[in-house]
């Protein structure tokens, strides 16, 4: 089988497996190359595989969607991040949840901002004008 993780700015992996092990919103399931062809919606969690020379590889995926037909799998999330050391892809995803909730804090402030901004211009032009 052919795995292939894509990202919307690039292709995080895009090799040959053996075995793959999903989370999809009902549990998780495995992947061999003879498994039969479907769709199915990926939940936040862990994707593993094991590549030809026999390595079991990580990925954390955001929610996202997996198509397996034939020989190829494919997997389409928004945001993913790979290592074979599941303690380096904790710190990863961690640092990286860092990022997004400051990201998030800073946009639901400007939100914020513009929202008092447009009730009170709103109020300036319900006031009578005293010309």
């Amino acid at each position: 089988m052919n795995l292939r993780v894509l990202l919307p700015t690039h292709v995080l992996v895009d090799e040959p497996v053996h075995k793959i092990v999903a989370e999809a919103e009902n549990g998780s399931f495995g992947l061999l190359p003879r498994h039969v062809d479907f769709v199915a919606p990926l939940a936040a969690g862990l994707l593993s595989f094991l590549t030809e020379d026999g390595r079991e590889e990580f990925v954390a995926v955001d929610e996202g969607m997996l198509v397996k037909r034939g020989a190829e799998v494919l997997v389409s999330t928004r945001r993913a991040v790979r290592s074979a050391d599941l303690g380096e892809l904790r710190r990863i995803v961690e640092r990286e949840f860092r990022v997004l909730e400051e990201r998030e804090r800073l946009t639901r402030t400007a939100l914020a901002r513009l929202e008092s901004d447009i009730v009170r211009r709103l109020m300036e032009l319900g006031r009578p004008s005293h010309e």
